[in-house]
């Protein structure tokens, strides 16, 4: 089978955060359980680019290079493991209305821009954007000396998924796989920069990750990925 999308996905920062398996129910479909580590599940805000973009493999003029940002949760199927997204953000309404036309994925366009740059021995990632009237950025500084972590590691549980899941428009349950090489992570130089308002991305429920610790923080390469057309799972 051909891919549908091919791109690069590159500079991906992940926090990642604990959460009661509650919070998570109403987004939850039949047919899928939470990936849990002792009895807690989890969401990450993730922020990366997407590179090289190509649909069928055309370039989209204009929608080549552009970053995203969202946030999503770890769901099984069976021992097949994926994820889930409460909203994903770009910059582009192309691309939020192709997204949630095909794949009736929750995305939503706001303008938003994305930084890297290499200072010496450190790499610098920024992200800017705005939503709810807000201005938000974060800010990761890293070691440019990336390497694989152990295979057992949270760093792998939270950054390696094959498949993304999510409702199609009929209701039903849909699967869509990804496939990238492993992917290598920065150590992190500094305490990372976030300025987000959690309330007004997602809504009450998650207001309280602003005030939260990560379980997780992280900054993985990236690599060329294929994403390859959904199906009924």
């Amino acid at each position: 089978m051909r891919p549908f999308l091919t791109a690069e996905w590159r500079n991906l920062i992940l926090l990642t955060y604990s959460v009661e398996p509650s919070k998570l129910q109403p987004w939850l479909p039949d047919g899928l359980t939470l990936d849990i580590i002792d009895d807690r599940a989890f969401v990450s805000f993730v922020a990366f680019d997407f590179l090289r973009t190509r649909v069928k493999g055309l370039p989209i003029p204009f929608h080549i290079n552009f970053p995203e940002i969202n946030l999503r949760f770890y769901v099984k199927k069976g021992e097949q493991r994926g994820v889930m997204f409460i909203k994903e953000l770009v910059p582009k309404p192309c691309i939020a209305l192709v997204a949630r036309k095909l794949y009736n994925e929750p995305y939503e366009a706001t303008p938003m821009k994305s930084f890297s740059k290499i200072e010496g021995s450190h790499l610098i990632i920024e992200h800017f954007f705005e939503y709810g009237g807000r201005k938000h950025d974060l800010k990761f500084v890293a070691d440019n000396e990336p390497f694989m972590p152990e295979a057992d590691s949270t760093a792998t549980f939270f950054k390696e998924h094959e498949w993304g899941y999510g409702l199609d428009h009929n209701g039903k349950l849909q699967q869509y796989r990804v496939e990238h090489p492993l992917w290598r992570i920065y150590p992190l130089r500094k305490r990372f920069h976030l300025n987000v308002d959690f309330g007004l991305l997602y809504g009450e429920t998650w207001d309280f990750l602003g005030s939260k610790i990560p379980y997780s923080v992280l900054l993985a390469e990236g690599s060329a990925i294929k994403v390859f057309p959904g199906e009924i799972a």
